[in-house]
């Protein structure tokens, strides 16, 4: 039987970015500059951009996602591959922390959020986690609906998330 890959081993894959025509040129819908295609990030590129945040800055899945179609000069990032591969990284980031590695050393992937400010229970630990990780850095976290949100997540993004990452 095969081992299963760690998620660190998932992050440095090697996997590369790349872009998929979502609307065929000549198509309904298409235009020439961009708005044809997507882009299909990879684990190590969405770690990066991750790496870049601050403490005290967040942004949500969907400004992450505008951040790397930028990138890319397309419409879009894949929102599908863009979760699992934040996902790989805040897993990585905890295989690292018991290997012993500083904090800050660690992707803060707790400084991304669901779109509406939501924190993410898929994430290492859950929401709990991810608040107190949060709340060690000043960002107060609050019920939203009944679900743990960060009410100014808007103003605590990065203007210049792209710029930071090339």
């Amino acid at each position: 039987m095969a081992k299963c890959k760690t998620a660190l081993e998932h992050l440095n894959s090697g996997r590369e970015p790349h872009i998929v025509l979502m609307i065929p040129p000549g198509a309904p819908g298409y235009r020439e500059a961009n708005g044809g295609a997507m882009v299909v990030s990879s684990p190590a590129e969405v770690n990066a951009i991750v790496r870049t945040l601050k403490p005290g800055e967040v942004i949500a899945l969907d400004g992450l996602r505008a951040a790397i179609a930028r990138r890319h000069e397309v419409a879009v990032a894949c929102p599908v591959s863009t979760a699992i591969f934040l996902n790989m990284c805040a897993r990585a980031a905890e295989e690292q922390r018991t290997l012993g590695v500083p904090e800050a050393d660690l992707t803060p992937w707790w400084r991304v959020l669901r779109n509406g400010g939501f924190l993410n229970p898929k994430y290492p630990g859950g929401v709990a986690v991810q608040q107190a990780l949060l709340e060690a850095e000043g960002v107060r976290v609050s019920p939203l609906r009944g679900q743990p949100a960060v009410f100014d997540f808007a103003e605590r993004a990065p203007a210049d998330l792209l710029a930071r990452h090339g």
